[in-house]
């Protein structure tokens, strides 16, 4: 074993990067929820926290393109912390042009003779030396265009050939493109305590700047700095959410006065849209499966100002044996998915996802269905989102709900943005990356029959 016991090197981005790669690969940990525990950790300035994202999710980001550029440079089998340092490094010689390729080369070397020795450290350099003197190889090598797809946008082949097969090359390649950009900053205007332009105006005050959406009129898209940071968020004027994700709550448009039931709640995004489109007014019965996940939905009320929202520690899957049948004028289900469409916030989703997890999924998804069904009153309406853009988990989810229950119809949705309105087909909506610049998002809306 060469790796030394590792010790926190205070204030260096470039080892804290590695730190949360090694967890992600050992620990299947999220990129996202590691970043801010390893800047704490890590003591990691201010000026640094935009470096050591960005480095962080790129390296993720392209994994698989980087080890196709370094396989010519390694000879043998190398330690995983190793090959992820090299990784590191290629990423920002061969994708950051700020950083100067020789400073990337030295402070890898540094990392290696900090965490191992010297023979690896010189080993270390070689390879990125030999890098620096002759380029990478083209991926105009690999002959297979499936395979020259996959390599170049660093998704999993299984994965590409998959969409191909389900969207046609054109859009698969397009999206998979987009999955490899910064996701954008977006927040949601709190419309029962401001406006957005008023918003606008309390976020540039602490020197963020900020635009209306084209595409939604209570969404922000953040311009320069972090909204998280601002008087505006805490005080509730804001909430920070992807615009994409904001569509299930403007699709099922709940209006003043309803018993509404969000069945997938936690942390309670979408449930406090649905309360702010509800003017605070009526009914809003939040459930989760975890307990402990509900006192974030407290949390994001509380702060926002409204009081309509109840919690309850349910089952999705077993709701109607506990609430009353047909009790509620509409409901949500923001079901659990594989999330094969926030690449861009979680690039190691692309590398852990399985094949039988759609099927698992689906289940659990379909079982939460048929009891929102039960749940739901006549004339009701049912609105079904996923963040994720697999045909199984969303048309397939779809077409299986309604084959099991006549009584519910599929409707043409309503209060869509006007450039998303022609996407539609049969009650179902697929919004890719490119649509909005946004996450990869799914709705489907339902109404349920009267009875004879």
């Amino acid at each position: 074993m060469t790796k030394k016991k590792q010790q926190v090197w205070n204030g260096n981005v470039r080892d804290a990067a590695l730190s949360i790669l090694l967890a992600v690969d050992k620990n299947q940990a999220y990129s996202n929820l590691l970043l801010h525990q390893t800047i704490e950790k890590y003591k990691i300035e201010a000026k640094d926290r935009a470096l050591l994202t960005e480095i962080t999710y790129g390296t993720l980001q392209q994994k698989l393109t980087l080890d196709y550029y370094l396989a010519p440079f390694v000879r043998g089998k190398v330690e995983t912390w190793v090959q992820w340092l090299l990784r590191l490094s290629l990423f920002q010689m061969h994708y950051l042009t700020r950083i100067p390729p020789h400073a990337a080369v030295n402070e890898a070397v540094e990392i290696a003779k900090r965490r191992g020795h010297q023979g690896i450290a010189s080993m270390v350099n070689g390879i990125l030396r030999s890098i620096l003197r002759q380029g990478v190889r083209s991926t105009d090598e690999i002959q297979d265009e499936n395979e020259r797809l996959a390599i170049v946008t660093s998704h999993p082949q299984w994965l590409v050939e998959r969409y191909i097969a389900a969207y046609g090359m054109e859009k698969t390649a397009t999206m998979l493109a987009q999955n490899n950009l910064p996701a954008k900053q977006t927040v949601r205007v709190n419309t029962l305590k401001t406006t957005p332009a008023e918003a606008i105006t309390a976020l540039e005050q602490q020197g963020i700047t900020a635009v209306q959406s084209a595409f939604l009129p209570e969404c922000l898209t953040i311009t320069g700095g972090q909204a998280a940071r601002t008087d505006a968020f805490k005080k509730g004027l804001i909430t920070i959410q992807d615009e994409s994700s904001m569509l299930p709550a403007n699709v099922l448009n709940p209006q003043p006065g309803m018993r509404v039931l969000d069945m997938c709640a936690a942390p309670g995004g979408k449930t406090t849209h649905l309360a702010e489109k509800m003017h605070n007014e009526g009914l809003l019965l939040a459930l989760d499966l975890h307990p402990h996940k509900l006192e974030l939905i407290d949390e994001n009320t509380a702060r926002l100002g409204i009081d309509i929202v109840q919690t309850a520690p349910l089952d999705g899957r077993k709701a109607a044996d506990t609430l009353q049948k047909e009790s509620f004028d509409a409901i949500l289900i923001d079901a659990p998915c594989s999330g094969l469409g926030v690449m861009r916030r979680k690039p190691d989703i692309k590398y852990t996802k399985k094949t039988e997890d759609f099927t698992n999924l689906q289940a659990i998804q379909l079982a939460i269905l048929a009891n929102a069904a039960e749940l739901l009153k006549p004339n009701g309406r049912l609105v079904y989102s996923t963040c994720t853009i697999n045909k199984e988990e969303n048309e397939g989810t779809v077409q299986a709900f309604l084959a099991a229950h006549p009584n519910m119809e599929a409707i043409t949705m309503e209060n869509l943005p006007q450039q998303l309105a022609d996407e539609q087909h049969n009650g179902m909506l697929q919004v890719f990356p490119q649509h909005m610049d946004s996450d990869g998002f799914f709705v489907a809306a339902f109404v349920k029959k009267e009875k004879n």
